[in-house]
């Protein structure tokens, strides 16, 4: 994980997009986009359905080549090297989450966080024994390590699942739609894990997110995408959005109110 003595504002970004278009085919989702996420802070990809989160998260993880600009993760282009350099990169330095949390439903939830282990390192299995537990203890759920994913309830998959995400002490943590899904007690308990996370291990993490509860309560900083002009239209934590941001669209959006584009105002 991160060290939270080298989250200094003064420090180059851990991971950076520099006038990146993204597209699939002739269809362009995101240009443009540039965004620097620094070390220990939660940054909060933003904006309304169809403006390509997703596609921007599987561009941050490795899965998506841009068709322009450069992607630098911790001053190495990530792009610029070998494909195996690549995947040492993505297994090694990034922790994803999932929405549906995707873990494997004949496997144990120890079983799960143990398989990045056994396939990506040389451990013997009491040493990772002892991992597993440490991770699903980071997240509350040593309790469930000898349970099936189908006896959980959804907030614990997510909970297993990102004990899973830490198996290898990524650099960054990637969460897609963390709150889909879960009820609020159990999308505020989710929060309060990542906030812990930041501030006790000193974790770097990166939210694709709608749910502004969640963002107002964790997020250090961000970008807003728009899907009419399909580029970034405002940075800043979320708070800092919707107390002074000027464009009125995404005011709207932090302050849930309609938003008529073609007019140009609230409605």
């Amino acid at each position: 994980m991160s060290d939270p003595r080298l989250a200094r504002p003064d420090d180059p970004p851990l991971m950076a997009l520099r006038d990146v278009t993204l597209a699939f085919g002739p269809k362009v989702i995101q240009r443009n986009l540039s965004l620097d996420v620094r070390r220990g802070t939660i940054f909060a990809v933003m904006g309304g359905s169809g403006c390509g989160k997703s596609t921007v998260l599987k561009a941050m993880i490795g899965l998506l080549r841009p068709r322009e600009g450069r992607y630098i993760m911790d001053g190495e282009d990530y792009w610029a090297g070998s494909e195996e350099r690549r995947t040492e990169i993505g297994r090694r330095r990034f922790g994803v989450l999932f929405q549906n949390a995707a873990l494997w439903s004949a496997m144990t939830v120890g079983m799960n966080v143990a398989l990045p282990m056994q396939m990506f390192t040389a451990l013997d299995e009491p040493s990772i024994r002892r991992l597993v537990m440490l991770k699903l203890g980071l997240v509350g759920m040593e309790h469930a390590v000898d349970q099936l994913p189908s006896e959980l309830s959804g907030g614990m998959r997510k909970r297993a699942g990102l004990a899973r995400a830490l198996a290898l002490d990524p650099d960054i943590l990637f969460f897609d739609e963390p709150s889909a899904g879960l009820d609020p007690i159990s999308a505020s308990r989710l929060d309060d894990l990542i906030l812990n996370l930041r501030d006790g291990l000193g974790a770097t993490v990166v939210i694709v997110s709608h749910e502004l509860p969640s963002l107002f309560a964790i997020a250090d900083d961000g970008v807003f995408l728009d899907a009419k002009t399909r580029t970034v239209i405002a940075h800043g934590s979320p708070t800092a959005l919707r107390d002074g941001c000027a464009d009125p669209q995404v005011q709207a959006f932090m302050r849930r109110e309609n938003y008529d584009a073609e007019a140009g105002g609230k409605v």
